[in-house]
C-alpha cells in the first residue's frame, strides 16, 4: 500500500469533496477552513504533484476565465487508486480508532 503523509490524506480528502471544484485556491480555502490554519499555496501545490506523480490524482485544465486574466483553472481529481487508497485508510483508522475508548471520557 502507498504511504500518504496526513497532509497528503487531507488533500486528497478536499478533492473528493470538491469534486469539479478542485483547484488549487478552492482546495487552500476548504482546508484552511476545516483545520483552521492558513494553508501556503505551496503547502498544497507540492503533495499536489507528489499525488499525481504517484497516479492517485490526474489534472485537467478548465475554462480560461476573464476573472483570471483569460487563464485556465488546473482541476484536480481522484484516480480509482487514489479512491481505493482513501477507502483503505479510512478503513484502517475506523478500526484504530475504534479500539479506543472516548476520549473525553479520560482524564
Amino acid at each position: 500500500m502507498v504511504h500518504l503523509t496526513q497532509r497528503e490524506e487531507q488533500i486528497l480528502l478536499a478533492i473528493w469533496k470538491l469534486r469539479e471544484d478542485a483547484y488549487l485556491v478552492a482546495i487552500k480555502k476548504h482546508l484552511s477552513g476545516i483545520l483552521g490554519q492558513n494553508w501556503t499555496v505551496g503547502a498544497i501545490h507540492r503533495p499536489l504533484r507528489h499525488l499525481e506523480n504517484q497516479g492517485l490524482i490526474e489534472s485537467h485544465l478548465g475554462e480560461a476565465t476573464a476573472k483570471r486574466g483569460g487563464r485556465a483553472k488546473k482541476i484536480y481529481s481522484m484516480t480509482s487508486e487514489g479512491f481505493a487508497l482513501l477507502a483503505a485508510y479510512k478503513r484502517i483508522n475506523e478500526s484504530l480508532w475504534g479500539r479506543f475508548p472516548d476520549l473525553g471520557s479520560t482524564g
